[in-house]
């Protein structure tokens, strides 16, 4: 049992924890989760021993083990599996005890250690994870230095897994996972036989694979049983009720402070109006919940174009005279929603770079609207920008010419303010870099807005706002994104992506998952399904428009028919007695 009591600890003099307190029992899932810059990562630093306490205590039992992943492995010569095995420091050590050891005794007792730990399946479960994070055979062999620093994230990660420490904390693991890894991951938790915290901000995420939510905010810890979406439920039914209670107190308040007001001066009342100003001075008030700025996300909305914007014909693409993807026969239209699936090496990100006009055709042909403006936003593109230079500096480079009021309100526009505006970025947080990437990615008003695991590092307020913002936003999207709950609000169309293929998938993203948790069942290859390969004649859009201009209007008809009957309906006389059939004819047109 992990026990947090009374904890106090600030930064720079600006206080993180003041008197928090919470208690997780033993093999509890738990996700921590809270605004960005309320100090989640710090307590994590804090039950690990890294940080110190200002006052108050955590305790866990005597031995416990903790793991986190606290960086990436080094870029060594050593192979992806064996990096993993020796993460589990106890069976190496035992294992070259094993090796030197001559008393009978304690080679007996390294053994049955050895035994207990399930040592000689070692490799088989490293393998495992190593696989359901994205390694192949072939790559588990090769060495660290071979993998980009994102991925020796997922090696580090897979070695921490394979440890199985007792109390296992996780900060944002899903950041360096394709939605394969993080699907994986997910069902991986679920399974996992000791503690885990989990700071996460992936909804899909906390509500399959923990039952209790950890939620810090205004430097108190409260402990929620259930899922993220009971968390939210009852969070918000507590915030209604503390805004209910606040405001009948205020009221009582105010009715005994002007009793007071009335006839304080008054001699017969006196005794009676110092009674409730000592009632007033008593009461223990009750705090209103404080509305949080509201986080958006404004995209500038492009100029109509006519279908379709991009037109792709048995096309090929590749690198190096080398085709990833061949047999392309796709169509982008200004209102499509498309999600980019498919396991990571497939080609997610060749074709976005050809949609974006990164890569050219190596055969085929591809048919561009001539007017076409995209958006790109990509993780790389957050972490190449400029560290020295403000967001403000970095939109007058990209807007020359613009009065400095206007660019402070695009930046306002998507949440950052005056005081973000002139820091240097270096000093942002990395949801705050990752607004200002999106920002510039939508700057020019693009009429198609290509999104590659847009949701790293935003809270899940900033997630929402992000998906009300694509919902209406009237250019195309083209996703690439672990997150579940974003890809199922805002993609109407899945392109699957395997087999140096791009065909539209027509079942749902349910069923996609089970399929990746299950393993692809191999069937007899249909036909090949051209994902939108159909032009629409102009007449029949007009005769769409028509119809749509019609229906618009009966359905004004009908708002206002059903108003009236509402008001019929609220009509007290209409329930006297002898108005009883009258009433029911009423009703059944109401319905």
């Amino acid at each position: 049992m992990l026990t947090i009591s009374n904890i106090s600890y600030a930064v720079e003099g600006r206080p993180l924890f003041d008197g928090a307190s919470a208690t997780i029992p033993n093999g509890h899932k738990v996700g921590l989760v809270g605004r960005n810059g309320t100090g989640k990562t710090t307590l994590f630093n804090i039950i690990k021993g890294d940080l110190v306490l200002e006052g108050g205590t955590i305790t866990l039992p005597s031995g416990t083990r903790i793991g986190g992943v606290a960086q990436e492995v080094p870029g060594n010569e050593i192979s992806l599996l064996d990096t993993v095995l020796v993460a589990d420091t106890e069976r190496a050590e035992l294992l070259a005890e094993a090796d030197t050891a001559t008393d009978p005794n304690r080679i007996a007792e390294i053994q049955a250690r050895l035994n207990d730990i399930d040592a000689w399946s070692a490799e088989a479960r490293a393998s495992s994870i190593l696989k359901g994070l994205g390694f192949n055979s072939e790559e588990q062999g090769m060495p660290c230095s071979a993998f980009s620093g994102g991925w020796r994230m997922r090696v580090a990660l897979a070695g921490i897994l394979f440890a199985q420490p007792d109390l296992l904390l996780l900060d944002e693991p899903t950041n360096y996972l394709d939605l394969e890894g993080a699907l994986w991951l997910e069902n991986y938790l679920v399974k996992y036989p000791h503690t885990v915290i989990i700071i996460s901000h992936d909804r899909a995420l906390l509500n399959r694979s923990v039952r209790a939510i950890l939620h810090l905010e205004d430097k108190k810890l409260a402990y929620y049983t259930g899922t993220y979406d009971q968390f939210a439920r009852q969070r918000a039914e507590r915030r209604a009720m503390q805004a209910s209670l606040a405001k009948k107190q205020d009221a009582r308040k105010a009715h005994l402070q002007s009793f007071v007001d009335r006839f304080r001066a008054k001699a017969s009342k006196a005794k009676q109006a110092q009674a409730r100003l000592k009632m007033i001075e008593r009461m223990d008030m009750i705090a209103a919940p404080e509305e949080a700025a509201r986080r958006v996300f404004t995209f500038p909305e492009p100029e109509e174009l006519s279908p379709p914007i991009i037109h792709i014909e048995d096309g090929e693409v590749g690198y190096d005279g080398k085709a990833v993807l061949k047999n392309l026969d796709l169509r982008i239209d200004q209102d499509d929603r498309i999600a980019l699936l498919g396991r990571n090496g497939q080609g997610k990100s060749t074709l976005s770079k050809l949609l974006s006009d990164r890569l050219h055709c190596m055969s085929g042909k591809l048919t561009r609207s001539s007017k076409l403006r995209i958006g790109y936003f990509a993780q790389h593109q957050v972490d190449e920008l400029n560290t020295d230079e403000t967001p403000l500096q970095h939109l007058q480079r990209e807007r020359s010419g613009v009065m400095q009021s206007k660019l402070r309100a695009q930046l306002a526009g998507f949440g950052l303010g005056s005081d973000q505006a002139d820091t240097a970025v270096g000093h942002l947080s990395g949801g705050q870099k990752a607004r200002l990437s999106l920002l510039l990615a939508t700057l020019h008003a693009p009429h198609m807005l290509i999104l590659d695991e847009p949701t790293n590092h935003l809270d899940i307020e900033s997630r929402e706002a992000l998906v009300e913002a694509l919902t209406g936003y009237s250019g195309a999207v083209i996703l690439v994104s672990h997150d579940m709950h974003l890809l199922s609000l805002v993609a109407d169309r899945l392109w699957l992506i395997k087999d140096s293929e791009v065909n539209a998938y027509e079942e749902d993203l349910e069923t996609y998952r089970k399929e990746l948790l299950g393993g692809y069942k191999h069937k007899d290859k249909p036909a090949k399904e051209k994902p939108k390969d159909t032009r629409v004649s102009r007449d029949k859009i007009l005769s769409l428009k028509s119809e749509v201009r019609k229906t618009e209007g009966r359905l004004e008809k009908l708002n206002d028919m059903r108003e009236k009957l509402a008001k019929k309906l609220a009509d007290p006389e209409l329930y006297e007695n002898g108005r009883i059939g009258e009433l029911e004819t009423w009703n059944r047109k109401y319905a």
